[in-house]
């Protein structure tokens, strides 16, 4: 059985009220570092083999604090990166509100693309492919993934069973961690989006 730590970056530069997606050089904020600090020593504890990070920068930064806590060196790993937003990549979200594609995109989102950019279902595919070779690499290890905040949705929706169409209902917060136990007979979710102490884990 693979345990993985599914961690959402802390908050960046943008704020809350911008898609950020590929944009470079969107980094932590001052309170997105604290919060980063704060979940590596809450994961310090843990017997952690590996730490895997999207390549974007608010990614790798809070996988370097985790890093530094546990002492092992992040990897980045594109499969793992942030939903390809296309054409609303840097928009506002009070903008984007009136765009009916946009209104779409959120009540269907196995079946709406972003414009000029991916499929909810194809982010869901490439991080849960990802996970499944990590099981081989990592047998019996704890690992931890750190990425973006629809994709964690995704990843957890998928081994609860939840339909894409439905996984607005997750929250994912900032630096918090969800759990994943993956063993070949089949996935337990131990949690989602925490935010303080984990429960004891396998």
């Amino acid at each position: 059985m693979t345990v993985f730590l599914l961690v959402r970056h802390g908050v960046h530069d943008f704020g809350g009220d911008r898609i950020a997606g590929h944009t470079p050089n969107v980094r932590l904020s001052e309170v997105g570092h604290r919060e980063a600090a704060a979940v590596a020593e809450r994961l310090a504890d843990l017997p952690i083999k590996a730490i895997y990070t999207s390549p974007l920068e608010r990614t790798c930064a809070t996988a370097e604090y985790i890093g530094a806590r546990v002492g092992l060196a992040p990897q980045v790993a594109p499969e793992i990166q942030e939903l390809g937003f296309g054409d609303w990549q840097g928009q506002r979200l009070e903008d984007l509100a009136r765009d009916d594609q946009w209104r779409r995109f959120n009540q269907f989102r196995s079946g709406t693309r972003a414009p000029n950019g991916e499929l909810m279902i194809e982010t869901q595919s490439r991080i849960v492919t990802f996970i499944e070779r990590l099981m081989g690499r990592h047998p019996d290890e704890h690992v931890v993934l750190v990425s973006h905040g629809d994709v964690i949705k995704s990843a957890v929706a998928y081994f609860l069973g939840v339909p894409l169409d439905l996984f607005q209902r997750i929250e994912i917060s900032p630096a918090s961690v969800s759990v994943v136990a993956v063993a070949e007979y089949g996935p337990w979710v131990l949690c989602v989006n925490h935010t303080g102490p984990l429960p004891q884990l396998p």
